[in-house]
């Protein structure tokens, strides 16, 4: 079984509001940081980037707050493959407050690799990272039940003719 790296922030004093609470734009920033350290472990880190003229573009993002993150503790964010195709990773990431083992929010994301120049266009993975993403994704089953949903973020398949 494929795993991905775990994600470690701090919350930073500065990232609190006036209501003692996680700004919602941090989030993301750290959906951020969190994205960028999977890309590293699938290889499409600097050297690759730099090599190739691709990398990931976020197309779209979904986040779920579901309790409330006070103070400066630490969150770990859990990232998970929920689908994948030649283009294109559907990804979970589950916000773990680090003192108490909870789930605080969770976020989906669609990204898609794209060649960059000047004109950007979608591009297929090289197929080492499509391997690599294949044995990543989760079952059927286990995708289903990843986390809460606002309405149904998926990849959709053109049909063959």
């Amino acid at each position: 079984m494929h795993t991905l790296p775990l994600y470690r922030a701090r919350i930073q004093p500065e990232w609190i509001d006036y209501n003692g609470h996680l700004r919602d734009a941090y989030y993301g920033l750290i959906l951020s940081y969190a994205i960028d350290e999977v890309m590293d472990h699938l290889g499409l880190d600097a050297a690759y980037r730099e090599r190739t003229r691709c990398t990931l573009y976020t197309l779209e993002l979904h986040m779920h707050f579901l309790h409330e993150v006070k103070g400066t503790e630490q969150l770990n964010v859990e990232t998970s493959i929920l689908d994948a195709d030649g283009k294109r990773i559907h990804m979970g990431c589950r916000f773990v407050s680090a003192p108490s083992s909870n789930t605080v929010a969770t976020g989906e994301v669609m990204l898609l690799h794209v060649h960059q120049g000047d004109k950007p266009a979608s591009a297929p993975f090289p197929p080492d990272i499509a391997r690599e993403l294949h044995g990543l994704k989760l079952s059927v089953d286990a995708s289903a039940a990843w986390g809460p949903a606002s309405r149904k973020i998926e990849l959709k398949r053109r049909a063959t003719q």
